[in-house]
This record gives C-alpha cells, sequence and structure tokens, in this order.
C-alpha cells in the first residue's frame, strides 16, 4: 500500500491529465450530437464483430458434436429409403396389400484410422459388436462405397478399404446394366478403380455412373462407386475391363455407414450350400 501511494504520489501529474482528459472527451460526446452518434456507431461495429467471431468460435468447437448428429440423422434417413426394404406382398396377385419391411439397416459411424497409400489398406471406426457391426457387413460414405468389415471388437471394428488387393465388389455400369466386378488397380492410385469382366457386347462410355450391382449382398443395388475414366479393352475375348474414377475421396473419410443386409447369412449360407452340392 505504501508503495502504490508513493507511485500514485509520484505520477500525480499525470493521472491528473487523463482525468481531465477522459473527463473533456465524454463532456464532449454527451453534448455534440454527431460526435455522439459517430462513437455510438463505432462502438457497435466494434461489439458487433466481436461477437461474430465469438460466435464463429462457438461453431467451430461444435463442430464435432453437429456432425455426429448429422451422421446420426443422415442413417436413420437411410434406414427409411425404398432400397432398404423389401416388399412382403400377402398375395402376389394383390398389390396392394404388399407391405415393405426392412433388408438394410444403416450403423453410423466415426472414422479414426485409415491409410490410403499401401497395398492393403484399411479403416478403424468407432462402432462394434455392441453397437451391431459384423464381420462382412458393406461399408459406405455419403459419396459412395467404401469397403467391407474384416475385425469387430466391442466398441471398434475394422474396415477393409475398396483400395486393398483382395476387394471386389459386384458392380454395374448405370446405364445398360451390364454387371462386373469392381476392384483397385495396381497402380496404386487411391482415386481409380477397375471394373472387369464385363461382357464385351456392352457399350460403356466415358462418364458414365457405375454403381453397386443387385448381386451384391453387402450393398443394396444403386450405391455410386464412380464413372467411367478410360475404356481398356482385355485382349480379343469375350470381357471388358475400364478405369473407374472412384467417388470416394478415401484420403478425406470422416463419417460412415455400415449395412446391416438382413438377408445376408441367409444368402451365404444357400450359396455355399449350392457349391458344395456342385
Amino acid at each position: 500500500m505504501r508503495n502504490l501511494l508513493i507511485f500514485i504520489t509520484k505520477y500525480n501529474a499525470f493521472f491528473l491529465f487523463l482525468i481531465f482528459e477522459v473527463s473533456a472527451l465524454i463532456i464532449y460526446i454527451k453534448y455534440n450530437s454527431f460526435q455522439k452518434a459517430s462513437v455510438i456507431n463505432s462502438t457497435n461495429q466494434v461489439t458487433g464483430q466481436f461477437y461474430q467471431r465469438a460466435d464463429e468460435l462457438k461453431g467451430y468447437l461444435s463442430l464435432r458434436e453437429v456432425n455426429d448428429k448429422l451422421a446420426q440423422e443422415n442413417a436413420a434417413l437411410r434406414n427409411q429409403l425404398r432400397s432398404a426394404k423389401y416388399a412382403d406382398s400377402v398375395s402376389k396377385h394383390v398389390v396392394n396389400d404388399t407391405i415393405y419391411k426392412q433388408q438394410y439397416e444403416y450403423i453410423d459411424a466415426k472414422v479414426i484410422n485409415n491409410s490410403v497409400n499401401k497395398r492393403n489398406n484399411y479403416l478403424t471406426i468407432t462402432k462394434g459388436s455392441k453397437d451391431g457391426v459384423a464381420k462382412g457387413m458393406g461399408v459406405i460414405c455419403s459419396t459412395g462405397t467404401v469397403g467391407k468389415v474384416v475385425l469387430v471388437g466391442e466398441h471398434v471394428a475394422i474396415v477393409q478399404s475398396l483400395l486393398h488387393k483382395d476387394s471386389r465388389f459386384s458392380a454395374m455400369l448405370a446405364d445398360n446394366k451390364e454387371i462386373g466386378y469392381l476392384q483397385w488397380g495396381e497402380d496404386l492410385d487411391p482415386h481409380k478403380g477397375l471394373l472387369v469382366d464385363v461382357s464385351n457386347t456392352a457399350r460403356p462410355r466415358v462418364g458414365e455412373a457405375v454403381v453397386t450391382s443387385q448381386l451384391s449382398s453387402l450393398f443394396p443395388a444403386g450405391i455410386p462407386i464412380g464413372k467411367v475414366s478410360k475404356l481398356n479393352a482385355k485382349g480379343a475375348g469375350f470381357f471388358l475391363n475400364m478405369e473407374v474414377a472412384l467417388a470416394v475421396d478415401f484420403s478425406k473419410l470422416e463419417y460412415v455407414y455400415v449395412i446391416d443386409n438382413k438377408f445376408a447369412t441367409e444368402q451365404a449360407g444357400l450359396e455355399a450350400q449350392e457349391k458344395k452340392d456342385d
């Protein structure tokens, strides 16, 4: 306290100057309408900018929560799509009695680990057996096909990316419905795939969409895979292959949807029995 008094005493002239200066400014602004309006306008601008920056900061800090909610809402909407259901008809001849039941359910998940620069790439997602995820389920994102689940823990799961030497998904040309298989190319380009074993009677064109086919047990038909970017005949045989620009940018994956096909186990069992009988 003594030091404070000494300091004030030493610089009393300066403090008096400040007091008189501030008082003069207040009187000048208060009793002059033009200056008063200018100060109020400037103050409002500064305050407005401050609130704007504070709101931007608040919005940035809540992005994760917002994204999580959006992913959950998207999964719920996908569950309501007609393509996620199958027709359970009471009578083959009475169309009005058809009831659509759920065939595909979508489970939203966040990507917490991902690779794109290896020959065999995987993703780690934040949903596991506790959430209904099981081995063999297909995985998509908002822009297209991602891969399939290969390992499952209670709270997390590992997804084999489409960018993997063993990934091979049933696919088709969207316009003429010719079916083939989509796999990753040998050049390891994370933006390109290869559509192979397409009948040479097909007439594909550059830019034509490539989507999942109805033969896939992992995905509903029509999920985007990419677009034909280069036509390339495969020798003189009965099949064609073509380069596909992938719809998914795997380096930017944040949220995905795991697809639970209610008929997958039944289909796999019957197909295994068929092979055994052959």
